[in-house]
């Protein structure tokens, strides 16, 4: 079987789903433009073969690689990157190489946040109310229908990249008066906690594993207001969402593939869905799954692609939860305190390398706890802040 996986070295923690393909006997064909040397050695020894480009936004580039790969190795069976910024790259190379997978006349229902409102429908979830930004009177007809405050992010982008808040009159106004040039969607704001069923699916979009997560807020505020996130696992999915996962899988078609849907449970105990991505959750998130069910997602997923069998049994015994912190901010305890207090439960720290850090923070904190105090109470020593130094 061939494969061809782009940027197989982003993010680090992702060289394992290489290094479980070449174990199920699967030819793996990188492409990224990273030199060759300053690959992990792990991805070195599981990559088939390596091709640079030296520019990962040149489709020709691609293009050629991809031509090559046919060339050298014949048929190509899958391209897969488990990256959202690669999705349109990944379906164009499927559709003129016809291979199996979302091609680029499907995309537009796991990239645009108007498409992804229609389908939520289609699975009987509830969406924010909403529409395409068109001109001035668009965003005036949803004031009226919803009042403040209102969320305009771009139709196609990455999780709450771009997304910005209008809370009043003035806010819409200097929006209006300067309008990025990019298509926006706007819909009212939902008050409510964060959370996410992700899982994978087969060939033949059977869910063979799922979990739930809960955050500490959303990630647009995260972002905007510079919080610290913490996000954990449930042991014990709620019954509503685990129907809402389901049924939106169904509705979008996600086929051996990875997915992340993000919904708001509001006060009124409600679901609301704001968004799905055909991709891992970002992150670490994939490291959280196996430590929270004994587990090797990496070789389940590439038992997927080679066989269509999963073959992982889990039962949820911990709640696994990120802890991240962040470069420009004091905290009142240490590394040496925390290891101190909480090192029993704490399964894996470090630097995170993420262009998200600004969402997920400069260095993370991993988890395993039987109960969800536990974690509560190990995520509020960790970012607890020194907040005299802060304003001093």
């Amino acid at each position: 079987m061939n494969i061809i996986y782009l940027s197989p070295q982003i993010p680090p923690n992702y060289y394992l789903f290489s290094v479980r393909l070449r174990e199920m006997g699967a030819n793996v064909l990188g492409i990224a433009d990273a030199p060759y040397d300053r690959l992990a050695p792990d991805l070195r020894e599981a990559l088939t073969e390596y091709y640079r480009v030296d520019d990962m936004n040149d489709y020709d580039q691609l293009l050629r690689a991809c031509g090559y790969f046919t060339h050298a190795f014949g048929r190509i069976d899958r391209i897969e990157s488990h990256s959202e910024y690669w999705l349109e790259a990944e379906a164009r190379l499927r559709t003129d190489f016809n291979v199996a997978g979302i091609k680029l006349h499907q995309l537009a229902r796991i990239t645009q946040k108007s498409e992804m409102k229609k389908l939520f429908r289609n699975a009987g979830v509830q969406v924010a109310r909403g529409r395409l930004f068109k001109n001035e009177e668009s965003a005036g007809s949803l004031v009226l229908e919803t009042g403040y405050p209102l969320v305009f992010k771009p139709n196609r982008g990455f999780g709450a990249a771009g997304a910005l808040r209008i809370d009043d009159d003035a806010g819409l106004e200097a929006l209006l008066a300067d309008v990025p040039p990019i298509r926006y969607f706007m819909e009212e704001f939902i008050r409510g906690q964060l959370c996410s069923f992700d899982g994978l699916t087969d060939r033949d979009g059977n869910v063979v594993f799922y979990t739930a997560h809960v955050f500490s807020q959303g990630i647009m505020e995260t972002v905007n207001e510079d919080l610290d996130l913490f996000y954990y696992s449930l042991r014990k999915i709620p019954a509503d969402l685990e129907e809402a996962g389901f049924n939106t899988v169904r509705a979008f078609d996600i086929r051996e593939k990875f997915f992340h849907i993000e919904f708001f449970r509001t006060p009124d105990d409600r679901l609301v869905g704001l968004e799905v991505n055909a991709r891992p959750p970002g992150g670490l998130t994939t490291d959280m799954f196996n430590y929270a069910n004994n587990i090797d997602v990496y070789r389940g997923w590439a038992g997927i692609l080679v066989n269509n069998r999963f073959g992982e049994t889990y039962t949820r015994p911990y709640h696994c939860g990120y802890i991240g912190r962040k470069l420009n901010k004091s905290y009142l305890h240490s590394h040496r305190d925390i290891m101190r207090k909480y090192g029993y439960l704490i399964v894996q720290h470090g630097p995170v390398e993420s262009p998200f850090s600004a969402a997920i923070g400069n260095y993370a904190y991993i988890a395993n706890a039987q109960r969800v105090e536990e974690m509560e109470a190990v995520a509020r020593f960790i970012q607890e802040t020194d907040t005299a130094r802060e304003s001093a």
